[in-house]
């Protein structure tokens, strides 16, 4: 087998790889596993799951640490188990790093194991949600950072999968129709060969 064919099942395989490894729905909120969901605080011994959408702006596309533009953003909690659906719970959102605060909800009972409110950030910035159990005058409080207005935190892996499976792809096919560059592709695998 010539050092071309190799090159060639190697760049294939590669990219079969690339693309099986990243699947698009594997990279809601950042691609973290239920361990390591960033989206989850404890709060005590209590799990707390913290979601943010834009829907006039990206639709159902879930945030959690970073909420790209600024304007109207829904604000899900939602319990994990069930116990927290009979303790009392208060929520705060402070704007930091002053620590003023942007957003308040009175300690109550959610038995339904949700809570979800709709606010409009003006302030890009860095902000702190406060999720804080209030059981016979003890307090547990949590916290979960997050920025608003930045725009995405980057690009996402999916998106670079794609594209370097495009560019992949096109280097194949111009090295399959331009006879120059077959020439110097095919010179220097035979250099390194």
């Amino acid at each position: 087998m010539s050092n071309l064919q190799i090159a060639k099942r190697v760049l294939a395989a590669a990219g079969l790889l690339a693309a099986s490894l990243m699947p698009i729905t594997a990279w809601s909120h950042g691609g973290a596993s239920v361990d390591t969901d960033q989206c989850r605080v404890m709060v005590g011994s209590q799990l707390v799951h913290f979601t943010a959408y834009q829907p006039q702006l990206t639709g159902t596309t879930e945030y959690c640490n970073n909420i790209p533009e600024l304007g109207q953003s829904t604000i899900v909690f939602d319990y994990e188990g069930k116990a927290l659906r009979e303790m009392t719970v208060e929520f705060e959102i402070t704007k930091e790093p002053e620590g003023t605060r942007f957003y308040y909800e009175p300690p109550a009972t959610h038995s339904k194991g949700t809570f979800n409110t709709t606010l409009n950030f003006t302030d890009a910035g860095k902000y702190l949600v406060h999720v804080t159990l209030v059981n016979e005058n003890k307090k547990v409080d949590a916290h979960i950072p997050f920025t608003v207005g930045r725009g995405a935190a980057g690009i996402p892996t999916s998106t670079i999968v794609v594209v370097l499976t495009l560019l992949v792809a096109g280097l194949y096919i111009l090295y399959l129709s331009n006879a120059g560059f077959k020439g110097v592709v095919d010179k220097f695998l035979k250099k390194s060969a």
